[in-house]
């Protein structure tokens, strides 16, 4: 299972919360599940049950370390903003990467909307992405920070291929 399909689960559904529920609410919801599915409380059931409940506690898991820090759930929440705003908002433009503008305080590359908002995309998810892609030219959907605009970032490595 690769990190992409991990990504696109929606992690409050995983521990049958919502992205409304504050953080107490989300913490008894992972307790309970925890329990439910811990692999020493399934130990005895024939092997396939437990193996599922094993992953099912693993990801109820994962989707626990992401929400219960304050910092990786807002990250998370716009990252699922910006997949609901994927589906229903056409790209504007495309911007390349070296155009825009690097802000080494935040470790961001910014770039501003007609709208006076701000595009802005990490270096690390810029590095994910070059990974996940291969490094010849690769993208992100970046959405405006302040109206629905989104912009595709892209990037052309310049390893051109040398010809004699």
């Amino acid at each position: 299972m690769g990190m992409c399909s991990a990504a696109e689960e929606d992690l409050y559904a995983v521990l049958g919360a919502n992205q409304s529920d504050s953080a107490q609410q989300l913490r008894s919801r992972y307790q309970q599940l925890a329990l439910q599915y811990h692999p020493d409380r399934v130990g005895g059931v024939c092997s396939s049950q437990a193996e599922s409940a094993v992953e099912k506690f693993l990801q109820v898991s994962s989707a626990w370390k992401i929400l219960s820090d304050p910092d990786s759930r807002r990250q998370y929440d716009l990252h699922r903003r910006a997949q609901e705003l994927k589906q229903d908002w056409p790209v504007d433009s495309t911007v390349y990467l070296k155009d825009m503008t690097w802000d080494q305080e935040g470790c961001v590359y910014r770039s501003v909307c007609r709208c006076g908002g701000v595009f802005s995309v990490s270096s690390e998810e810029v590095e994910e992405t070059q990974q996940d892609e291969g490094e010849e030219n690769g993208g992100i959907e970046v959405c405006c920070d302040t109206c629905s605009l989104c912009v595709l970032v892209t990037w052309t490595q310049t390893k051109t291929h040398i010809t004699k």
